[in-house]
């Protein structure tokens, strides 16, 4: 066992620097993309609301998804023409998730809620003042709470006028990664389901309490939007609250206690 993660740390070691450069990144943004085309042109489309996308697809509007449910919404963007800005972390993950997006059309505004967060909030609504431009957003992104609406996606729209648009999607044959926000793969020869919700917007003069209640209000919803797309195919129930951090924490007293029980049992 000692072995095994003494490989585990230097292989992490090897792989750790080069995956943050630029060059290394764009080249796995390039292979990730084959699949995702891949399972798109091979599955059968359902879209739901597909009018929606296409009234703003060139206009100002803020369209939010779930973390775990954004891979398979990047060749609707590319294929709907759709002019956008998508923020992503600074992180080197968040960094190859943007070129990755950038192959299918998606310009990046980095940082996040918790750095860079006064940064992105004055270039989004730079963005959405041109007019002719979005915003696509995870809310519970990048490293949750999962399944909980953060409120840079209602500021947005609060000082812009824009509309906060939900999307989501499901597949029947799927992978679920395991990671804190079960990240969603679509497979090949496949039926994928994408809903688009109707526009939320945010009064200019909202109070706190109208405001609360219009982030609340929206997170229910995609909560349900995803509930019941995935009740479609039997998908397994994704749990909200839960972070990234708190969520590698478990796995890495998953792997103590069955280290620990392993040497009892000798």
């Amino acid at each position: 066992m000692s072995d095994k993660l003494t490989f585990r740390k230097a292989w992490k070691k090897f792989w750790e620097p080069i995956l943050g450069l630029g060059f290394f990144q764009w080249v796995i943004a390039v292979f990730m993309a084959i699949p995702i085309w891949l399972s798109y042109f091979t599955s059968i489309k359902k879209i739901t609301n597909i009018e929606v996308f296409y009234k703003y697809r060139k206009k100002p509007a803020i369209f939010v998804f779930w973390h775990g449910r954004s891979l398979m919404l990047s060749p609707l963007i590319c294929l709907g023409g759709m002019h956008a800005y998508a923020v992503a972390s600074r992180h080197k993950d968040g960094r190859m998730m943007a070129k990755l997006q950038h192959l299918f059309g998606l310009r990046a505004i980095y940082g996040s809620s918790h750095k860079g967060g006064v940064s992105v909030l004055r270039e989004g609504l730079r963005v959405l003042a041109r007019g002719d431009h979005g915003i696509c957003m995870a809310p519970d992104g990048p490293g949750g709470p999962s399944l909980r609406v953060k409120e840079g996606a209602l500021y947005f729209a609060k000082m812009s006028g824009a509309p906060i648009i939900p999307v989501c999607f499901t597949a029947k044959r799927a992978w679920i990664q395991d990671r804190w926000d079960k990240y969603l793969l679509a497979l090949p020869f496949n039926k994928i389901v994408y809903n688009i919700g109707n526009p939320i917007f945010v009064p200019k003069r909202a109070t706190a309490e109208e405001f609360e209640k219009i982030r609340k209000d929206l997170e229910d919803f995609m909560v349900a939007q995803m509930r019941e797309l995935d009740a479609e195919f039997g998908l397994p129930f994704i749990e909200q609250d839960m972070k990234s951090s708190a969520y590698k924490k478990q796995k890495r007293e998953a792997r103590e206690a069955k280290k620990a029980n392993k040497k009892k049992g000798k």
